[in-house]
């Protein structure tokens, strides 16, 4: 199916302040074209009425859109995710109540000037990646119908692909927010745990669930992300989002690493590992190095999922239902989790000690690159596989999602390319915990390098972003004994830092060897004339680690910035103008070694 709209966030703002259309006559609009849509694709379970749609849109009345980040923004809200005063169903009328109190996710987007369409549909208590485990129907795909819309935020994927919402809420603990982006030309974004607050949501694992977000863009995700990570009371597993990661770090990216498994699966599809290909081409054209991993701790640490004692996790929300009424769960949700009752306590712990030895393992390949490259899944399942052998080729989806949460890694599903036969495809990036919008500056180069249509048949025509990309590594410039090599570059090393590159700085700087020192210490000063580019190296350190080595630094030395070669403006060792007193210049053997060379 393919119809023309634009919903993105900055079309609609822009559609608002210029008075093209209202909050209240864009979103009865949308409600009639998703009342009507509904039949076909099974998106909704609930419809939010004209007058259950009333208070939100006669709040904004009193705003405008300078006012709310969000002014007048529809979204969908998976129907496992409270809204305060409809029924949250997890797919299952037996389960079904009414809550008070929206989910804290909701509540924020709301007082943002979010306005809530409706409740979407989903594989029954989020237990599935493929968007057919639900009495309210099957949901296909937005573009092919022999395909499953993905799940299990079947109906969520489908709200924004379809041009009903401009963004949508979905959870992730296997993949269910992930899966059915790729599926539908749409971003997907699984933050790292914790940092979009679970309270109000149903939980399939509690210890491993995140809200996640459809978009059709990384830079929507991204301000969503943004405006919405933050610390929440109510939710025991609620983590604080470090400053690195915030809105800021959302921005270019020019050089970087990115791992490609070295063992691949595609289950015996022709086209994916063509279309696989063809990415890590795209990846290398905006800068990216591909470093080959072995990927066989991911894989054992997804397995555990579902063969170990986390399907106990997800009965414990379930199970009593299963047990007063049998009838009242799906016979496919039932036997995923029917193993679990004789899950015991000695198996839970000998799982537990098997994942954090994979944690461990994973933990050190995640610290050699910026992210991991995959596809989002080894190939598309139709339907009609779907029916023959729904356990099966529901596994076969999840078989690059099911280890994120297990090894706490952050992720982002993007669109890659098209298959032949028109179904969208895409890949996920993913990276350490808290490097969100580093990977979603990832995802944004790649848009913009593939220059794949978004949904709506609408070019990604948005300016690109100026600012550098950060993450969780800081990089430190250094010019003298902290070298590879030298005396004092264990000071670096033992911080966990990484050479990134040898380099030489802009032709603007003196270099000293100051007095008074043992081991001899060099000082670099920036000049306005007289200067030589000094020979440099760039080092990357985690940055929670870069607070003791500033604090190590002694006088007359510091941390500041130092320009390179390439015109880069980066931290690094600086000297106060106090501290040449008595000093040697040494500028004109172009660097620390050198000199230390020239003395024998």
């Amino acid at each position: 199916m393919t119809t023309t709209f634009d919903l993105r966030l900055a079309t609609l703002s822009a559609a608002y302040r210029e008075g093209i259309t209202t909050p209240r006559q864009l979103i009865l609009d949308l409600r009639a074209k998703a009342a009507k849509l509904n039949g076909e694709f099974n998106a909704f379970i609930h419809l939010l009425s004209a007058e259950e749609l009333e208070p939100y849109l006669a709040a904004l009345e009193t705003k405008t859109p300078a006012e709310l980040p969000l002014y007048g923004i529809p979204f969908a809200i998976k129907d496992n995710i409270d809204l305060a005063g409809i029924p949250t169903t997890a797919a299952c009328p037996a389960f079904a109540y009414t809550p008070e109190t929206s989910a804290t996710i909701v509540e924020q987007l709301i007082a943002l000037g979010a306005v809530p369409l409706g409740k979407t549909n989903l594989d029954q208590f989020a237990t599935g990646l493929n968007g057919t485990r639900s009495p309210y129907g099957e949901c296909r795909n937005s573009v092919h119908p022999d395909y499953p819309s993905g799940g299990s935020s079947a109906g969520s994927s489908l709200a924004v692909a379809l041009g009903l919402a401009s963004f949508a809420l979905g959870t992730d603990t296997a993949g269910s927010g992930r899966v059915p982006a790729a599926l539908n030309n749409l971003v997907g974004l699984k933050a790292s745990k914790g940092l979009i607050s679970t309270a109000g949501v149903v939980p399939a694992c509690r210890t491993l669930d995140c809200v996640t977000f459809f978009t059709a863009t990384a830079a929507e995700a991204s301000q969503l992300l943004a405006l919405n990570a933050r610390l929440d009371p109510r939710d025991e597993y609620s983590r604080a989002n470090p400053l690195w990661n915030d809105g800021s770090a959302f921005g270019q990216v020019k050089s970087f690493r990115f791992g490609v498994p070295s063992q691949l699966e595609f289950l015996g599809c022709a086209e994916s590992p063509v279309l696989f290909a063809a990415t890590i081409e795209q990846l290398k054209a905006i800068g990216g190095e591909p470093v080959e991993v072995d990927f066989t701790p991911f894989l054992e640490a997804a397995r555990l999922l579902y063969e170990g004692p986390w399907v106990a996790e997800r009965y414990s929300v379930a199970g009593e239902l299963i047990e007063r009424q049998p009838g009242a769960v799906l016979p496919v949700i039932k036997a995923v989790l029917e193993k679990a009752p004789g899950t015991t306590a000695v198996q839970l712990f000998q799982a537990q000690y098997r994942l954090q030895q994979l944690k461990a393992i994973c933990d050190r390949i995640m610290a050699e690159v910026d992210c991991v490259l995959t596809p989002a899944y080894p190939r598309p399942v139709t339907l009609a596989e779907l029916h023959a052998e729904p356990v099966k080729r529901n596994s076969d989806l999840g078989y690059y999602t099911n280890f994120m949460n297990m090894l706490d890694y952050a992720a982002v599903a993007v669109p890659a390319a098209v298959m032949a036969n028109s179904l969208p495809w895409g890949i996920t990036l993913f990276g350490r915990a808290f490097t969100d919008q580093y990977l979603l500056s990832l995802a944004d180069a790649l848009q913009r390098q593939t220059e794949l249509k978004l949904i709506g048949v609408n070019a990604l025509d948005t300016p690109a972003p100026q600012n550098p990309a950060r993450n969780d590594r800081a990089r430190v410039v250094v010019c003298g004994a902290h070298l590879d090599g030298l005396p004092l570059n264990w000071q670096l090393r033992q911080r966990g830092g990484r050479l990134l590159e040898a380099t030489r700085s802009t032709p603007n700087y003196k270099l000293y060897a100051l007095a008074g020192g043992s081991p001899f210490r060099p000082g670099m000063v920036r000049v306005a004339e007289g200067g030589a580019a000094i020979e440099l190296e760039v080092w990357e350190l985690p940055s929670a680690e870069l607070g003791s080595f500033l604090t190590g630094i002694p006088a007359p030395l510091g941390l500041g910035k130092v320009q390179l070669a390439d015109g880069r403006w980066e931290t690094g060792f600086i000297c106060e103008p106090y501290g040449l007193q008595g000093a040697e210049e040494i500028t004109e053997l172009g660097g620390w070694r050198a000199y230390l060379k020239s003395r024998g």
